[in-house]
């Protein structure tokens, strides 16, 4: 099984939330939350504003943490073929825009980064991750942790 820890930035303003469109080696398009890997010896805390800087243009703020999502992807819902079984940790936090201008990710995966109304967000091909961490801002959870989100239909992971 292959293991991931990574950070991500639940950014809503205005009854809106800032999405990065993530754009596989293959092609295909899907819609997440700013964020991503954290690297050995970096704090979730401080990945999640450097993955906002990296990949949006924006200068952000935590504001809190909103909850920690542990899924594992079966090798058979794996976007690589022939991969093993994912383990995921998300590490979800609240995150204030305070600057920057939106702008593609240079040589990344992120091809635009937009602000996109509640009522959007439904019918977007989207990462399970969007899911996670809307649920997470919206109930806000005392132990941090929201319920298995069912993937299916738009929602990949």
């Amino acid at each position: 099984m292959s293991f991931r820890l990574a950070a991500y930035a639940v950014c809503i303003e205005d009854g809106r939330v800032l999405l990065a469109r993530h754009v596989s080696r293959r092609g295909e398009s899907t819609w997440t939350l700013p964020g991503g890997g954290v690297e050995h010896a970096e704090d979730p805390f401080d990945a999640v504003v450097r993955e906002v800087a990296e990949e949006t243009g924006c200068d952000g703020v935590v504001e809190r943490l909103l909850g920690v999502d542990s899924r594992v992807i079966p090798a058979a819902e794996r976007a690589v073929p022939g991969g093993p079984e994912h383990q995921n940790v998300g590490v979800f936090y609240q995150v204030r825009i305070v600057g920057g201008e939106l702008r593609p990710e240079p040589n990344g995966a992120t091809a635009e980064s937009v602000w996109t109304p509640f009522s959007d967000v439904l019918r977007l091909r989207r990462s399970s991750l969007v899911d996670v961490g809307l649920t997470l801002a919206r109930t806000l959870p005392p132990t941090g942790h929201v319920a298995a989100v069912q993937v299916g239909g738009l929602i990949q992971h």
